[in-house]
């Protein structure tokens, strides 16, 4: 198969995979990148090795037909912040990787989703490219267990990992999978996340809100505390009786901020004053 691929580093591996299981690269598409959940570096280097065309800039209907002039049987969607034109006037074939088990998990970043509501199973998923976003038919599947201590690293690793299961899997049998993909029936949908959703509610208990420091990471909660919104990066916590009101400050220590809980006390131990999107860029897909 002679194809083309979007992706970031997250992703590289899904590149990779399908090279070393004998598809033939086209070229490489990337986009901006935050320098902190996307970075692009290791991709533009190994298309470089490749000696294959990367173009850091949306994806058009130009390049589509370009694509269709040179040959390229599909287009292999790994993380793309940007919508896919229509692509079958120009190529046989367009699939995505989602990191979910599809039908349930459609959106631009599921992921906290699954820690969040304590799910016991994630996974990913190869589909085909529709208009509707996330709603094409599914070419293959491929699912892993989560642990009660699941957090979005732990969960951002295990599905980089997956995604190269599976991309070998759909490398070798393409085609058959492609002529079976199922639609999708019924299913979920999580937009990417309001302020409200990252905030730290202290009237909830310790798992409650450690749980949620543990669905965003790297993505950052948000704590209002004394008028002052900090962005929580990590954070402890145990249980003990105390009759503090949820929210109050009982210690600040150096960089580390004891704020009492339902039902215990929750230590910021990583945070920040400064908003990192503002730092980074916005988030991307």
């Amino acid at each position: 198969m002679r194809f083309a691929v979007t992706v970031t580093d997250r992703y590289l591996n899904v590149f990779q995979t399908l090279v070393e299981h004998g598809w033939t690269p086209v070229k490489v598409f990337t986009g901006k990148v935050d320098n902190r959940i996307h970075r692009n570096t290791a991709v533009i280097d190994y298309a470089r090795k490749l000696n294959v065309d990367t173009q850091i800039s949306r994806l058009t209907e130009e390049n589509l037909r370009d694509l269709g002039d040179k040959g390229c049987d599909a287009l292999v969607v790994a993380s793309y912040e940007w919508r896919v034109p229509e692509w079958r006037a120009f190529l046989p074939y367009a699939v995505n990787f989602h990191p979910a088990p599809l039908p349930h998990g459609r959106g631009p970043y599921p992921m906290p989703a699954a820690i969040l509501e304590s799910a016991a199973t994630w996974g990913v998923s190869c589909h085909k490219i529709e208009p509707e976003i996330d709603r094409g038919d599914i070419l293959k599947t491929l699912e892993f267990p989560l642990s009660a201590a699941e957090d979005h690293d732990s969960l951002d690793l295990k599905i980089q990992l997956a995604a190269r299961r599976l991309a070998a899997d759909v490398a070798d049998h393409f085609r058959d999978y492609w002529d079976a993909a199922t639609a999708q029936v019924g299913g979920s949908y999580y937009p990417k996340w309001s302020d409200d959703e990252r905030t730290l509610d202290f009237s909830q208990t310790v798992e409650q809100i450690l749980r949620r420091v543990r669905a965003f990471g790297c993505i950052e909660c948000l704590a209002r505390l004394n008028n002052t919104v900090f962005f929580v990066h990590r954070a402890v916590g145990w249980t003990e009786s105390h009759r503090l009101r949820p929210g109050t400050v009982v210690q600040a220590d150096n960089l580390s901020l004891v704020v009492a809980a339902a039902d215990g006390y929750i230590g910021l131990t990583e945070w920040s004053l400064i908003n990192p999107d503002a730092m980074t860029g916005t988030f991307r897909r």
